[in-house]
């Protein structure tokens, strides 16, 4: 049952048509995932679905008595009820916020929170949300995916991917003016994607062979007056009408990262350290140490102390007790979530050189209008206010801001805010060949995975715990250790300090044998594929306890769930030494 439909819609803000003759239904059950570039109009997009925006041309048809809630990226919260209302009261309680605080003295997370709980305590048909993941931590994401099916269909701009790739059916893009759809979720448009580009470069290369030909047979003019070929020449001029037409596929950020001279081979370390607010504890006898190299991922429920943790490492937050060392030259640049580093009534080139026309990236003079190109700001863009800017337009500026000083430790405070998804990949794959050190706070799943290669996790009441890896690491050894410690053994994840978790300790190795036997031989060779096995009932498993619908399994279902988890561990590690042991046993056999 098509519950909305849009017909022809256009809509034009400056140059170029936001909407482009485009069109889009939603049928009952759909969960659409809404994604393009920073700019390109999908917040427009949803007002104009709500009504709050109106069309140039076009129209839209919506069920009689479709009930729609809207939740903006910077949500108005209702007034708080006066009698109880105990829907909103419980998915507040899911949530885990207080509406008379939050629209008093809120954070960004708690509004948030506060604005999706009245919305989905409106009962609607349709539920649009634009950029609902931005500003809330992990949990609150992994409920927002639970609650989603509870509407009948949903519409979501996000540039979350794992987000996307739980809960969607559908994904929609807008690319210059016009909807795109993708049938299931992010991983499947990707692949769709990628072949629909490929043929798209082709058939504008056969485009542009055909019209360099025209131009040459038009340019020989004496012929082509001879020839009285009148048709050719109106031909070449639809030709060139089309080419003028043909909207270019949005230009990439290009990101380079000058990382100066080396630090030490220390970066920081933290020796019981303890920090409270008031009667509360943030950080209770933490101990860690960074190392020349590692990329640390942040992990915790917002209010937790993730950014004051930061500031402990970087040495401008004293503890209460405990001692911080700093290593040797460092040179940091600071990536700030609240972009408190942004003067809004400056112009985005001073911004980036104040009373220069000059950048020095890695040794060379680059004019800053080159340098801001390479951040999708045009040379008009540049001479902005940054108060002009958009959420995301401002989180590439202070990217540009950042990448424009040497550094080599880089403190990036929820980076991915407001970037689309190009961006955010581009961003992944300048760290990935990033040669500093990174610090990393972040609630996005896919980025922490793709980026760090070990996580320090909040687990209450100012506990921290460092882990292996990256989110989809911390989420299955948590599983395993807590299997652990219910059934009485010693945690097989249990950090070791003040040793970095980058070199974590491997079970211990048997004592080797001098020769390899036949047994010993038969069992290297079959080894390798109960490893394959154990590592893919492993996934298997990890997939089924990370799903929205796992929070309904029994109780029964889940200790054994993690019971089984922490004995695949086990089992792996002690598979791994054998098949180390055996190698070296073979290797001496000659």
């Amino acid at each position: 049952m098509t519950l909305l439909n849009l017909r022809d819609g256009q809509l034009a803000y400056g140059d170029f048509p936001l909407l482009d003759h485009a069109e889009l239904s939603v049928q009952d059950g759909e969960r659409i995932g809404l994604i393009g570039r920073n700019g390109t109009g999908k917040s427009t997009l949803l007002k104009v679905l709500t009504g709050a925006a109106v069309l140039d041309d076009g129209a839209i048809e919506r069920q009689d008595g479709l009930r729609i809630a809207f939740v903006e990226q910077e949500p108005v919260l209702p007034a708080p009820p006066a009698e109880h209302d105990w829907k909103l009261a419980m998915y507040l309680e899911r949530f885990e916020v207080d509406l008379v605080r939050a629209a008093a003295t809120g954070s960004g997370g708690e509004r948030k929170r506060a604005a999706l709980a009245a919305a989905f305590a409106s009962q609607p048909d349709l539920l649009l949300l634009d950029e609902p993941t931005n500003h809330l931590d992990i949990g609150a994401i992994e409920t927002l995916q639970d609650l989603i099916p509870e509407a009948r269909a949903a519409l979501i701009i996000t540039h979350d991917r794992e987000f996307l790739d739980r809960i969607a059916t559908r994904i929609v893009e807008l690319d210059r003016g016009v909807l795109r759809s993708y049938q299931g979720n992010f991983a499947r448009y990707q692949e769709l994607k990628e072949a629909e580009l490929a043929s798209e470069s082709a058939s504008n290369a056969r485009f542009d062979k055909r019209l360099a030909q025209e131009e040459v047979w038009i340019r020989k003019g004496v012929e082509a007056r001879r020839t009285r070929n009148e048709g050719r020449v109106v031909r070449l001029e639809q030709l060139r009408r089309e080419r003028a037409a043909r909207r270019e596929r949005v230009g990439r950020v290009n990101l380079q990262v000058d990382t100066g001279e080396r630090s030490g081979k220390l970066v920081a370390e933290l020796e019981d350290v303890c920090l409270s607010f008031g009667e509360r504890k943030l950080i209770d006898r933490l101990s860690a140490r960074v190392m020349r190299g590692d990329r640390v991922g942040l992990i915790g429920a917002n209010g937790a102390g993730k950014s004051t943790l930061i500031r402990l490492i970087l040495g401008t937050q004293a503890p209460d007790s405990g001692t911080v060392r700093l290593g040797t030259n460092l040179n940091i640049a600071y990536f700030d979530q609240m972009r408190a580093a942004l003067d809004p009534e400056r112009t985005v080139a001073d911004t980036i050189s104040p009373g220069s026309d000059w950048v020095e990236i890695a040794g060379q003079r680059k004019h800053i209008s080159s340098y801001l190109q390479d951040f999708l700001f045009s040379p008009r863009r540049a001479q902005s206010p940054v108060r002009m800017l958009s959420g995301g337009e401002r989180n590439r500026l202070l990217l540009a801001r950042l990448f424009a000083r040497p550094a080599n430790l880089l403190v990036l405070d929820e980076p991915t805010n407001d970037l689309d998804i190009d961006s955010l990949e581009l961003l992944e794959q300048t760290l990935a060949e990033y040669p500093g050190t990174v610090l990393l706070v972040s609630h996005d799943r896919r980025f922490l995975d793709n980026i760090v290669t070990q996580t320090i996790a909040a687990e209450g009441h100012g506990r921290w715990r460092e882990y292996v890896g990256g989110y989809s690491d911390w989420l299955s050894q948590r599983a395993a250790s807590a299997a652990a410690r219910a059934a009485g053994a010693p945690s097989a994840f249990a950090p070791v300090r003040p040793t970095p978790l980058a070199a974590a300790s491997r079970a211990p190795l048997p004592r080797a044998k001098s020769r390899l036997g036949y047994k010993d031989q038969r069992e290297l060779e079959v080894l390798p594929g109960q490893i394959e096995t154990l590592e893919a009932e492993q996934t298997a498993l990890l997939a089924r306890m990370s799903s929205p619908q796992y929070h309904q399994s029994s109780a029964e279902e889940m200790r054994a769930d993690s019971a089984r988890a922490a004995a695949i561990e086990q089992d792996m590690a002690r598979k791994f030494a054998r098949w180390e042991q055996l190698e070296q046993m073979r290797l001496k056999s000659g």
